[in-house]
């Protein structure tokens, strides 16, 4: 199989180990059933833009040609810093995008991954936001009405928790169970000023305090690296090597580790010997 790749689709089903798909051109190929066979993957050096199709030579952003890194909402920086949305100033990139995409409920959850994170997202990114990250156990702790109430949240809540995923330690194996239950609790209380403060701030009931249950995630992993090497399209063209799992969005071959969302628009060619 061959053509233009983006990130990995995932399901997570009632035996809570995720499934994948790798889009490629027009298809989908399974992978958990590849998992121990040998995968070659040969860079065609070919990119085309996720969003409009155009070639480029170089991917900004996980995906975009550089008109569309500069001129698409989902590239701004108020994506990465919700925080920061201009929408109100009337500076939004694209404002029927932004009413669509961040306009729309929002979650902050706690994940384990490489440790304890905080972090949102859409309502329609769940479980798939926590899968991306390779998070074993994930709590939704608010649900808000906008993204940029979620990014007010998130600020006040990594002053006492990390907002970031370490992905080598993440991809060395499971991260050791915690009760983000207690976790939740004990960081509400000590943010309990600042989310106070949040709320008065925003019209009532828009952000409401969750009291839900902790959502196990397996992935599917024959065996994790001992060490972390990564493998780069760009550095070399044709990647091969036994598929030991893939966890979040990457591939864990015996040669080291592919990052397939990073390489989204790449026209890739796939088989296995």
């Amino acid at each position: 199989m061959n053509g233009n790749i983006l990130k990995m689709q995932s399901t997570l089903p009632g035996d809570k180990t995720v499934q994948y798909e790798l889009p490629i051109g027009e298809k989908f190929l399974p992978m958990n059933e590849h998992i121990g066979d040998t995968i070659r993957l040969h860079y065609q050096a070919e990119i085309n833009c996720i969003a409009c199709g155009r070639k480029t030579k170089k991917s900004f952003s996980q995906g975009f040609c550089y008109p569309c890194f500069r001129s698409l909402a989902a590239c701004d920086m108020c994506i990465m810093k919700p925080e920061t949305c201009h929408y109100a100033e009337g500076t939004c990139r694209e404002p029927q995008w932004g009413e669509e995409h961040c306009f729309i409920p929002h979650y902050v959850y706690l994940a384990n991954s490489s440790g304890i994170k905080v972090g949102i997202t859409r309502g329609t990114q769940l479980p798939t936001r926590w899968i991306d990250q390779g998070a074993t156990q994930a709590l939704p702790i608010f649900q808000v009405a906008n993204r940029l109430q979620s990014g007010l949240l998130e600020v006040a809540l990594k002053e006492h928790v990390s907002d970031r995923t370490d992905w080598r330690k993440m991809l060395k194996g499971e991260a050791e169970p915690v009760d983000l239950r207690v976790m939740r609790d004990e960081l509400i209380e000590r943010c309990d000023a600042q989310i106070a403060a949040i709320k008065a701030e925003q019209a009532v009931g828009d952000i409401e305090q969750l009291d839900s249950e902790v959502v196990e995630i397996n992935f599917p992993v024959q065996e994790y690296p001992e060490k972390i090497k990564s493998l780069n399209f760009d550095k070399q063209p044709e990647i091969e090597g036994r598929l030991m799992g893939i966890k979040g969005q990457y591939l864990l071959l015996d040669t080291g580790v592919l990052n397939i969302r990073k390489f989204s628009g790449y026209n890739i060619a796939v088989d296995f010997v």
